[in-house]
């Protein structure tokens, strides 16, 4: 384990999480926790080089497939892996096969970089979440033992309560906002072995839970806006990756993109 050392390159691998959903820019891109991790490293390194594969939408064997290979040549310092979560929310989904997808993206990344870094995913509190918990569940404790295996490191997102808190998510329900984001960077960032800048873990004040109306007004916006849509990629074979480039494909210095907006 490479414990606060000095990281030349980062390459980030994996889908709409590392491509930095929902915490948009002003040109309409994302930024997100990879980029927000870039920056820090960064500062600290003249000459730093950073590179995002990932691609919303992706399932595990796409990023196996598609995006293993490119970054392992990359020979990063640093490289994350993230994936699975798009896998085990679809119905019917063979964790067995995911987990065996996930395996031959880690033996193919993990010798070619300094330190290779695994996520237990964070989860949105609901009822979706637990629907899905056993298969969850079942990948993480996975993604523990293969870290053991390969000597990466693993950040537990899944585990801290705060990151499940409604308030850390986009109005789509499936990704953090700009908040969440931030909380993941610094994670990452302490996990690494660096000192705390904040306490990405710290409870948020105590939620006053809106009316009735207010909910069932969110609940039908939800829908209306991404909930229908989403039906209607898984049921004519569609993703929303499609076509879609990875986020940074080659690993070149880094440069700040532009302020980013709220929403």
């Amino acid at each position: 384990m490479h414990m606060n050392a000095t990281y030349t390159s980062f390459v980030a691998v994996g889908d709409s999480f590392t491509e930095g959903m929902s915490d948009a820019l002003p040109d309409g891109s994302y930024r997100g926790w990879a980029d927000l991790l870039a920056a820090r490293l960064a500062a600290r390194t003249p000459g730093f080089r950073y590179a995002n594969l990932a691609v919303r939408g992706k399932l595990i064997g796409q990023i196996a497939d598609e995006q293993a290979g490119p970054a392992a040549a990359m020979g990063a310092d640093l490289v994350t892996l993230v994936g699975g979560l798009n896998d085990v929310l679809r119905p019917g989904c063979d964790v067995d096969a995911v987990c065996a997808r996930l395996r031959e993206a880690v033996e193919t990344l993990a010798p070619s970089c300094g330190q290779l870094v695994l996520m237990r995913s964070p989860g949105r509190r609901g009822p979706v979440l637990e629907r899905f918990r056993p298969r969850m569940d079942q990948l993480f404790s996975f993604i523990d033992g293969l870290a053991e295996e390969h000597g990466a490191l693993v950040v537990d997102l899944y585990g801290s309560e705060v990151l499940g808190d409604t308030r850390l998510w986009a109005d789509d329900r499936l990704h953090l906002n700009a908040e969440g984001h931030r909380r993941v960077a610094e994670a990452v960032w302490q996990a690494l072995g660096h000192e705390a800048e904040s306490d990405w873990n710290a409870a948020l004040p105590p939620c006053v839970r809106p009316g009735w109306a207010a909910r069932r007004g969110s609940d039908l916006r939800f829908a209306r806006e991404h909930l229908v849509p989403w039906i209607g990629r898984r049921l004519t074979g569609r993703s929303s990756g499609d076509g879609r480039p990875a986020k940074r494909a080659e690993l070149l210095p880094y440069e700040a993109p532009a302020t980013r907006v709220d929403s």
